[in-house]
């Protein structure tokens, strides 16, 4: 047997998923309905768009949920099998340790509130009276997070959209920065928020109208994975 037929042979040998293997993208996530979710129609509007822009240049996409702080800390590691998180919104410093796609989506962000005590504002600074809930590791808009920083805005951390709702039903918050398609959804979902969904609303005023991406490791690959991304997004259009 010669080197050519051997090498052959080799081939035919390997077991018949290797190459589908190759084409198989891992991403991490969090629950956020309705753009994100395991147990969502599709795993949610944001995933449903990944893996169609994915399929469009011969990938398949296979998402795993984390909590928010660890999808981001495993895709960020050269030890893991994650090539990127999502959904994100764009902030300067997370484009220094990812490569960012093309948009994949929107969203409105903004505040929730009790009905019963509506906050005016066209400032960031008239929010300074306010106790204001945001989300662990979350971006909000760049504005906001300096005052954050600089603690020249009341903030209270917490893990989960869910908590921040609970605590400003219960009064502990005036305000809660959420997306309103996440506010409506869990509101109308949630048990643990139902009954008191009559007392709340959104805020008049947005943050801002928030473009939705795919963060990929900052890697060859990564880029190579972005790149096929961007490329399946705009067959998609």
């Amino acid at each position: 047997m010669n080197k050519k037929e051997f090498a052959l042979l080799c081939l035919l040998l390997l077991p018949p998923f290797t190459h589908a293997e190759n084409k198989v993208v891992h991403l991490t996530s969090l629950e956020w309905p309705p753009y994100a979710g395991e147990n969502l129609p599709q795993q949610g509007s944001s995933i449903a768009a990944a893996r169609a822009a994915f399929a469009a240049v011969g990938y398949e996409l296979k998402v795993t949920f984390f909590p928010w702080s660890r999808a981001v800390a495993l895709a960020k590691s050269s030890d893991s099998k994650f090539m990127g998180y999502f959904p994100e919104y764009y902030s300067k410093s997370t484009a220094d340790n990812f490569f960012y796609s093309d948009e994949i989506g929107s969203g409105p962000l903004g505040f929730a509130e009790r009905k019963s005590k509506s906050i005016p504002w066209v400032d960031l600074t008239d929010l300074s009276p306010y106790r204001i809930g945001i989300v662990q590791d979350y971006i909000n808009t760049e504005a906001f997070d300096l005052m954050v920083e600089e603690k020249t805005l009341t903030t209270s951390s917490t893990i989960s959209d869910i908590n921040n709702l609970k605590k400003l039903m219960s009064g502990r918050l005036d305000l809660a920065v959420i997306d309103k398609n996440v506010m409506d959804y869990l509101f109308a979902t949630d048990p643990s928020l139902i009954e008191k969904s009559h007392l709340a609303q959104f805020n008049n005023t947005l943050l801002e109208e928030k473009e939705l991406y795919i963060c990929f490791k900052k890697s060859p690959q990564g880029e190579k994975i972005k790149n096929l991304l961007n490329k399946g997004l705009k067959e998609l259009k």
